[in-house]
């Protein structure tokens, strides 16, 4: 299989692992800026994004800094291979980045938005049990500490800190939106407050509260850079009673007792959301595409 990537960093190693779990018989391209860039094992470095038509991949990987999406995407319409897209989609929404989605989707290229929380078995697991409940209120925390996030580096200097390169925990946690979005569809309406107020002392937003309100229920999201003991939770009380799913344990309580548990991992989750875009996305199959992930970035950006 050969794969194209664009941009080289954290993310998309863990892409490449997934990619060489899958199969063993990988060559891996990626586009880098500088012939000085460091080597990476197993990758073939090249310097001109026209050059991927000469590799003629399986699928390219845009993994790049958020803010450079739209111009890669623009260029990438040329080339009409399917895209493996990181989240979030653009760091913002207005009339160049729907005309590009409009683009994209009229000729017909195969996309996916990474967002890997629809692998995620304790949300499978809850999306199917609520689909015959009476859902009364649904409460959403992801709360983590930005400078835990990747040892050894400046946490200042990463993009999610810094507004301009497109960061923001209301952006950077868009998964907790995009679940949500899966599971319950649109919202009828929606509040939002952004703030930059912590200790952290970044540019970009490191609190967002959204409020998204349905036919019969409200939904509370709360995201933050700055809670030094990680929490993600999602509660949904219903008519029934109230379930509990602790992300990052992958348990599910209904009504204080344990209905689910599974040991999937993260590296598990990057695994089968590979494994589906290779084998059904790459295929036809329709699933987080660029129409539906630009949807949640406007409930997210747009006022």
């Amino acid at each position: 299989m050969k794969v194209v990537i664009i941009g080289l960093g954290s993310i998309a190693k863990k892409h490449i692992e997934a990619i060489n779990v899958i199969e063993s018989e990988n060559q891996i391209y990626a586009l880098r800026h500088s012939k000085e860039s460091l080597p990476v094992d197993g990758i073939i470095d090249f310097y001109d994004i026209e050059l991927i038509k000469e590799i003629n991949p399986s699928f390219v990987i845009v993994s790049n800094l958020t803010s450079e999406h739209f111009k890669t995407l623009k260029k990438l319409l040329e080339f009409n291979y399917p895209l493996f897209i990181e989240k979030p989609l653009f760091s913002g929404v207005g009339e160049k980045e729907k005309e590009l989605v409009r683009a994209i989707n009229d000729k017909k290229i195969k996309t996916y938005v990474a967002c890997n929380l629809r692998f995620h078995e304790g949300i499978r697991f809850l999306k199917k049990e609520l689909k015959d409940k009476k859902v009364e209120e649904v409460n959403v925390y992801c709360g983590s500490y930005l400078p835990d996030w990747r040892p050894g580096k400046d946490f200042r200097k990463i993009y999610s800190a810094n507004k301009e390169m497109g960061g923001g925990v209301h952006i950077d946690l868009i998964h907790e939106l995009d679940y949500l979005y899966w599971i319950f569809k649109e919202p009828k309406s929606i509040v939002k407050t952004f703030s930059s107020k912590s200790s952290l002392n970044i540019s970009s937003v490191d609190y967002a509260n959204f409020i998204w309100e349905y036919e019969t229920f409200y939904a509370n999201i709360i995201l933050n850079y700055y809670r030094k003991e990680p929490k993600r939770t999602f509660e949904v009380l219903t008519h029934q009673g109230t379930y509990l799913l602790d992300l990052l344990s992958n348990k599910i309580m209904f009504n204080n007792s344990t209905i689910f548990e599974s040991k999937q991992g993260l590296k598990d989750m990057y695994i089968d959301q590979m494994n589906f875009f290779t084998h059904h996305v790459i295929k036809g199959e329709k699933f987080n595409t660029i129409r539906e992930s630009y949807k949640v970035l406007e409930l997210c950006l747009k006022d």
